[in-house]
């Protein structure tokens, strides 16, 4: 289990520097930070797409999510009831950037990356967030790490579609045993994946572990569309055992 040697979002902190010039400065002063952002945001966009290029079928999609998904996905979480969150597959950091924006002082933040390559542009865009480099099918012993005994919210950024049946199980399962009964599941998925088999049998095997699923309406604005599922831990999901605490 790797992770990087940064602190825990803790608090309401959204990681941006201020980039700002001064109110007496000069206007050439004021377009430079900007451009600091644009190349900083193509770098990761590239970054990204080499991703996909070199593993296909572990991105699942060929850019990274965009701010209007983002809010999207954090308006569905109950900010004021949420003591412990984590984050799965923050790619470069995107969604990551808009949930810390809601995260009250005291909650527990923290997020976990398998790519190594998305993980350090992750680290780099929000040094501030506890990044795992590891595989969300240890979501219990990296809790057990974080001192996290149950989660109120798991935020799923995963291309749950491309992934085999036995890998979705696998994070299904140990997702279980670390979310709260009543916990919040909210994932995304394409909305050209819902007319696959492979999106149709995910969001068909998602009720063996979630009970209220709902999917938002797409968010016309990302790249590729998208929209946002979500569901509450079922108090016994099927045929896991031990799940029920």
């Amino acid at each position: 289990m790797k992770t990087a040697p940064s602190g825990h979002a803790h608090t309401h902190s959204n990681g941006h520097a201020n980039g700002h010039a001064s109110s007496h400065a000069g206007h050439d002063r004021l377009i430079e930070p900007r451009k600091k952002a644009s190349r900083s945001s193509l770098a990761a966009h590239a970054k990204f797409l080499a991703e996909f290029i070199s593993h296909p079928g572990r991105m699942g999609a060929v850019a990274a999510s965009g701010p209007a998904l983002a809010k999207r996905m954090a308006a569905q979480i109950d900010w004021a009831n949420t003591r412990a969150i984590v984050e799965y597959g923050p790619g470069t950091g995107t969604v990551t950037e808009e949930l810390i924006k809601h995260v009250k002082p005291g909650t527990k933040f923290f997020a976990i990356e398998r790519s190594p390559e998305l993980a350090a542009v992750c680290r780099r865009r929000l040094p501030q967030v506890h990044l795992y480099e590891d595989s969300a099918e240890n979501i219990v012993e990296i809790c057990r790490a974080e001192g996290v005994e149950q989660l109120d919210v798991v935020v799923s950024c995963l291309p749950w579609a491309s992934f085999p049946e036995s890998l979705q199980d696998s994070i299904l399962t140990a997702t279980m045993k670390a979310l709260k009964p009543g916990g919040k599941f909210v994932g995304f998925g394409y909305q050209m994946g819902l007319l696959t088999p492979a999106g149709r049998r995910f969001h068909g095997r998602l009720p063996r572990y979630f009970e209220n699923i709902g999917r938002s309406r797409p968010v016309w604005l990302n790249i590729p569309p998208a929209l946002v599922f979500t569901g509450d831990r079922r108090q016994q999901p099927d045929f896991v055992p031990g799940a029920s605490r």
